[in-house]
């Protein structure tokens, strides 16, 4: 009997891929997935065996046609746990979830126990024929994993979801490349032969960066500390792989410096991409864009934005169970099989966790890889823990190189931070220094300012920058300013491209000279290029007072005696930061009244007595509020909580939902051509600027008004929703959802 693992509609069967052509290939894409991190044997096994419940008369009926359900995962990890033991069991999770997603060992949520699975209950017989046609090892050695003393159960879970990755991608890879061959005239056919084609080299990279810096200019005291930095963090990349920091104040360059010393250190390594961490979406599209520019003719091949502004709609989970070869291929999630990689903290870490297949697959190509954790002071405190032991642990044992890389390095190594990082390379020259030299601004606590008492000193400044806690403070502040020459607001309500114009206008007037007087929320804290001889901050942390600094004297325009940033509480209840912001606002009010810190607050030393403040005002049960590294602590080999790992590590609580407004005539435009493509990618990311992000019961609102439609959802559901009555958006504020039926006078109908 001839064993099928994929059909076609040929009747007579002769395009078929046989089931042992099909898991051949598998194991041998799964196993060069996992060279990386030395464990090709492994994954190998979890290839053959992935699709053994195939060797069954009842899947060979199904997918010849007779509507059954068959579970054809768990054979194979029966048999994974049978022959091997307790490595077996580690393959055994993967090849169970290959489909549906990784279980808990014990103790299901959603997806049924990988123990209650392994019994075996209800799968139908399997044929012997597998026995000749697929030849296992007679044993199988697990790489020689470094251990931690306090997390070696959470190390079994990391490399169980390494080795899931492997066999998910090799899965979706091969079945792809089937699919592809046997695709009629006029289908889609050019996946796998895309895949194919050869991406720029590193070494390649690295001549055009070379290109691009060569015409820098230490043209003045800033510059030559930047070029200063740049010099040093290339010739730190000769170190060997492992943990580094780079600690450079706000506008030192570090963005092309890290790419610099990423590029070099692969090179000398050996190591396959880099990956940038960024910690807000507006700042991936931003950087992305820098290094396409620094790359040039090959900027465009080389990086690959990976983030989720549009999400498409997840399918219902009985679809996840039930085994259809072509749903495989609806998967969205790229593999990142590039050179570069902009990403997410958000998808970067959630992914670390994760439990679908779609979120995994990427993860094995974080293995021998430059990873840049851009602004790492941002990782949330009720996470910390976790996160600090998924860096180590990449670094550890799945030869990655991890860069530390902001102005206010994080407390994060051992033994002062219990489970920290241990053997951090600094790669700037001499950071105290470096903030000494380019120490370009005055801080200082101007005490409790009411509303009135704040709009007054902003009206007496002719250029200024304030920066408020959330929306509806900034929003009032801007309201008692609109009446002054140059005033000016931010916020997230607005689409990138609206604040980018805003933006544009705003360093034009400072150029000539003009009144300027902006109000915005800490989005301009992120990597927005922009100075100002003065800067008001809301109290907050002290990185977010660091960042805040950055938007002042930038560029060494002026005197740093004549450069403030001026810190105040709010005496208005109805601005009060939120309990967790407050917290950090205190800890930053402690150091700056400490005697040594006062004259200078921004410094390293100063940065870090803030975060061990921090951390142990928070003690290590709030910094893994989930007790993730506890639950992996009290289970075993048989009992590994993968399923709630993913389910418990969620960087954002609350869902924000993209509304596509429809701002100029591109984005009309782009809108029109979504309704008439097949395929929405490259719309999708040209969209990316007109996205504006809501909570739930904000797009609800518009939702239920009819003020947000979706764009064809015969093809595309929910997935892009537009904003169609566009009296909701203001030129001045943005997006609102107050009174969601709203229609200015002139636009109504008589």
């Amino acid at each position: 009997m001839t064993y099928f693992a994929h059909s076609t509609s040929r009747e007579d069967k002769s395009d078929w891929q046989g089931l042992a052509e099909h898991l051949r290939a598998v194991a041998a894409l799964s196993g060069e997935g996992a060279a990386a991190f030395g464990a090709s044997g492994l994954a190998e096994v979890a290839g053959l065996l992935h699709d053994l419940g195939k060797y069954t008369d009842d899947f060979q009926r199904r997918i010849a046609g007779d509507a059954i359900r068959v579970d054809h995962a768990t054979r194979g990890a029966m048999v994974a746990v049978e022959r091997f033991g307790p490595i077996g069991m580690l393959l055994a999770y993967g090849i169970a979830g290959h489909h549906a997603g990784l279980a808990n060992g014990s103790e299901g949520v959603e997806r049924t126990a990988l123990r209650d699975r392994l019994k075996g209950l209800g799968l139908p017989p399997l044929k012997d024929d597998w026995q000749r046609e697929i030849v296992l090892p007679e044993q199988v050695t697990p790489p020689k994993l470094v251990p931690h003393a306090e997390r070696a159960m959470f190390q079994f879970t990391f490399f169980a979801r390494m080795l899931f990755s492997c066999l998910v991608d090799a899965d979706y890879l091969d079945t792809e490349a089937f699919y592809d061959r046997v695709a009629p005239p006029g289908q889609p056919n050019d996946r796998s032969t895309s895949r194919a084609l050869e991406a720029p080299s590193l070494e390649a990279l690295r001549e055009r960066l070379d290109t691009a810096l060569s015409v820098f200019a230490a043209d003045s005291d800033v510059n030559r500390v930047r070029a200063d930095i740049l010099m040093h963090t290339r010739q730190a990349s000769q170190h060997a792989p492992g943990l580094f920091s780079l600690t450079v104040p706000t506008g030192g360059g570090k963005t092309l410096a890290s790419l610099a010393f990423a590029l070099d250190h692969a090179i000398q390594h050996g190591l396959r991409r880099v990956i940038f961490v960024i910690p807000f979406t507006s700042i991936v599209e931003q950087n992305a864009a820098v290094f396409r520019s620094a790359l040039g003719d090959l900027g465009e091949a080389a990086v690959l934005e990976h983030h989720s502004a549009f999400v498409a709609a997840r399918p219902p989970r009985s679809d996840a169970e039930r085994y259809q070869a072509r749903e495989k291929l609806r998967l969205a999630m790229e593999n990142w099989d590039a050179p570069i990689i902009v990403t997410t903290a958000v998808q970067f870490f959630e992914s670390l966790f994760a439990a679908r297949p779609s979120q995994c697959r990427k993860l094995h190509n974080i293995a021998g890889s430059v990873v840049i954790l851009d602004e790492a002071q941002t990782l949330p405190l009720k996470l910390l823990r976790p996160a600090v032991a998924a860096i180590d642990e990449l670094a550890r044992n799945y030869r990655s190189s991890i860069v530390l890389c902001t102005a206010t390095q994080p407390a994060l190594n051992a033994p002062d931070f219990r489970g920290g990082l241990e053997n951090v390379r600094e790669l700037a020259p001499n950071p105290p220094e470096l903030f000494r030299k380019l120490d370009r601004v005055r801080v200082r606590h101007v005490g409790t300012l009411d509303d009135d008492a704040l709009a007054a000193q902003l009206r007496e400044l002719d250029q200024v920058l304030c920066i408020v806690n959330n929306r509806r403070h900034a929003r009032s502040l801007y309201q008692a300013l609109a009446d002054q020459p140059g005033a000016r607001h931010l916020t997230t309500l607005m689409c990138a491209k609206h604040r980018s114009e805003v933006l544009a206008e705003v360093r034009v007037r400072l150029k000539a000279g003009e009144p300027c007087r902006l109000v915005s929320t800490s989005l301009i804290e992120a990597g927005v290029n922009i100075s100002l001889p003065t800067v008001y901050r809301a109290e907050a942390g002290l990185d977010s007072v660091a960042q805040a600094a950055g938007r002042c004297n930038r560029n060494g325009e002026r005197a740093a005696a004549l450069s403030e940033v001026r810190v105040f509480a709010t005496a208005n209840s109805d601005w009060a930061p939120p309990p967790e912001l407050h917290q950090f606002a205190q800890a930053a009010q402690e150091v700056m009244r400490q005697p040594q810190f006062r004259d200078d607050p921004l410094s390293p030393p100063a940065i870090e007595a803030y975060f061990r403040l921090l951390y142990w005002q928070k003690g290590d049960k709030e910094l893994d509020a989930a007790n993730l590294l506890g639950l992996c602590a009290e289970s075993r080999i048989d009992s590994l909580p993968l399923e709630t790992l993913a389910a418990e590590f969620r960087m954002i609580d609350t869902v924000q939902m993209p509304v596509i407004v429809p701002f100029d005539d591109n984005a009309r435009e782009y809108l029109q051509s979504l309704r008439h493509v097949d395929k929405s990618g490259g719309l999708a990311r040209k969209l990316q600027p007109y996205l504006v992000q809501l909570p739930r019961n904000g797009f609800d609102a518009l939702r239920k008004a009819g003020a947000i439609q979706p764009v064809a959802p015969e093809k595309w559901g929910e997935q892009f929703m537009e904003l169609v009555n566009m009296d909701l958006y203001d030129q001045r504020f943005g997006l609102s959802w107050d009174d969601p039926a709203f229609i200015k006078t002139e636009n109504l109908m008589w």
